[in-house]
């Protein structure tokens, strides 16, 4: 009889898991607002340190900071899905900053295809446009 109880609580849990899993596609989706690009913004647009980091992408470096060129994870889901290593991240100097700051470009495919600013540490970001 306990085995039984055990068995049946393990499946009903089984399917809850399952049900949560398989929900609506919407709730399991990333935010598609501004993180994807509703919003973009120019080149030229660009804080002027931006340009720097961006024209040191184009000619492969060298980067003033360690972790520039390191895989971006995108754990916020806040981009398009892509595999791990699609998007690649590089700090934006922010002037006053005693550290890296919040500003990033992140770079997307082999050779950059796409690219994203943000100035508010992954909270939200704009597709580059040319």
């Amino acid at each position: 009889m306990r085995r039984s109880r055990l068995l049946s609580s393990l499946l009903a849990g089984l399917a809850l898991l399952g049900g949560l899993l398989a929900g609506p596609a919407a709730a399991r989706e990333p935010n598609p607002g501004p993180a994807f690009g509703d919003t973009s913004v120019s080149v030229q647009e660009l804080p002027a340190e931006a340009r720097s980091t961006l024209n040191l992408i184009h000619r492969g470096g060298p980067f003033p900071y360690p972790k520039d060129g390191s895989t971006f994870g995108n754990f916020e889901r806040r981009l398009p899905l892509q595999p791990r290593g699609y998007y690649r991240e590089y700090t934006v100097d922010t002037p006053g900053a005693r550290n890296r700051g919040a500003r990033r470009l992140i770079a997307g495919g082999q050779p950059p295809v796409v690219f994203y600013y943000t100035d508010d540490h992954y909270r939200s970001f704009r597709r580059l446009r040319d």
